[in-house]
């Protein structure tokens, strides 16, 4: 019995857009409501969200209850945090700060069984596995994870046609306010030079043959499509309720 196919990886392939929403909150309730949505996908956020592996499996639980495609950011990319994350029933994963196609291919690795990685292989003890109930997982896992890089710096745009060209790297997602903040615009993340570089990496992630991700402002969401985007985050359940809860506050409802 081989793992069950991973229906977002192989969107991205086909070119298909996938508009999806940031968890942050941590919150199984919220987590449940984001998946009944109609979102292509909802990524857990372990990195500027709570790293508590427990936590994050409920929320994993919760969306495979909902059907929407799930995926978990890592807070850092260290074969550990992502054997972690991938034991817990991650099909996808997104690794934060990656600068080089040498950290891109440590990513690629750590979610891969040998030969072609080092993960290492918890049999049994692992929801990924079914608890042993998907007894060809080992052999037949690697195809199915999904790999999305980020892009967050000036050396990581410096060395993004190398980082695109990685084996096993499936998308490769910028990170605007890391990236502004980098090349010293930390108090304005819409700065010009920002997106112009930003539009510039579609086309260098599109030309290597990869799918181009994107946190960006609603306000420039067709643009970014049009631009060769095409994994899009529609916000996250953090900025969503505030606002909303702001709006009824003050009787803007």
């Amino acid at each position: 019995m081989p793992v069950a196919r991973n229906e977002f990886k192989a969107a991205l392939a086909a070119g298909d857009l996938q508009r999806g929403l940031w968890l942050a909150l941590g919150a199984e309730t919220v987590t449940e409501i984001a998946g009944q949505a109609g979102f292509d996908w909802c990524l857990v956020d372990g990195e500027h969200g709570p790293w508590e592996p427990a936590l994050i499996r409920r929320q994993l639980m919760v969306l495979a209850g909902t059907g929407t495609p799930a995926i978990v950011r890592v807070p850092v990319n260290q074969a550990w945090v992502l054997k972690q994350a991938l034991d817990i029933g991650a099909q996808s994963v997104m690794v934060p700060m990656v600068n080089s196609a040498e950290e891109a291919r440590a990513a690629v690795a750590a979610c891969r069984y040998p030969p072609e990685g080092i993960r290492g292989n918890g049999g049994y003890t692992m929801r990924a596995s079914g608890y042993g109930g998907i007894p060809d997982y080992a052999t037949t896992a690697n195809a199915e994870i999904c790999v999305i890089v980020q892009v967050e710096s000036r050396a990581a745009v410096a060395a993004l046609p190398e980082i695109a060209a990685v084996d096993g790297v499936d998308c490769v997602f910028f990170g605007p306010a890391d990236l502004a903040a980098d090349m010293g615009h930390r108090d304005d993340p819409m700065n010009a030079e920002v997106w112009d570089a930003i539009r510039h990496g579609a086309g260098v992630i599109r030309a290597a043959g990869k799918a181009a991700g994107l946190f960006g402002p609603p306000a420039l969401e067709g643009e970014m499509i049009a631009a060769g985007f095409t994994m899009i985050s529609a916000g996250s359940d953090a900025d969503l309720v505030t606002a909303l809860l702001r709006k009824v506050a003050g009787g803007g409802a």
